[in-house]
């Protein structure tokens, strides 16, 4: 197939350049000729769609406190493998501090780790705490200070548990998880 150049069906092809059949257009800006410039062709854009919004969150879009959750995730983990205590010491090793929220979850984590594994260890039926798989327990004492020390909603907190137990944790964990936060959100709260 020879080269596209300039046709009446790619009318903004500037003169001398021509694509092969691997070449692919992906955008093009029209650029103003100064005054003592003509253009050589007149481009006819017609309607062009107008620029997407500016997106303000991170992976995928979805709020702030999805991320937040996420990156506290993340902070537990790195704190646990680590070995740092109290946990909230991960937090002064960054170079730039989390957003607020992932902070005051770390932060609450670190600080009421023990009251929060006693919980989990009473409902995990045939588990420890210590012997759940790192990610698990971490997002176990994340979700469980969420259900006892803020106002998420019962169903907020166990959703996106089981969103991020789905993307990194084992097959199972996102039902073992599911449960476990359901019994859990019975005992710490009562929602009408």
């Amino acid at each position: 197939m020879p080269p596209v150049t300039n046709t009446p069906d790619v009318p903004f092809l500037p003169p001398g350049l021509e694509l092969g059949d691997d070449d692919v257009i992906e955008t093009f800006e029209e650029v103003e000729a100064a005054a003592d410039e003509q253009p050589d062709v007149e481009i006819e854009l017609g309607e062009i769609a107008p620029p997407e919004p500016e997106r303000v969150s991170g992976f995928d879009g979805i709020g702030t406190r999805r991320e937040a959750r996420e990156r506290a995730l993340a902070l537990l983990y790195e704190a646990e493998q680590k070995g740092l205590v109290p946990i909230a010491g991960v937090i002064d090793l960054l170079p730039v501090p989390p957003e607020p929220y992932a902070a005051e979850l770390v932060v609450g984590v670190s600080d009421h780790q023990d009251e929060l594994d006693e919980v989990i260890g009473r409902y995990a039926v045939g588990w420890t705490v210590v012997r759940m798989p790192a990610v698990d327990r971490n997002l176990l004492r994340l979700s469980t200070y969420e259900l006892a020390h803020t106002d998420v909603p019962v169903g907020a907190c166990i959703s996106e548990a089981v969103e991020l137990a789905k993307r990194y944790s084992t097959d199972d964990s996102h039902t073992f998880i599911n449960g476990l936060l359901s019994r859990l959100a019975a005992e710490l709260r009562t929602e009408p």
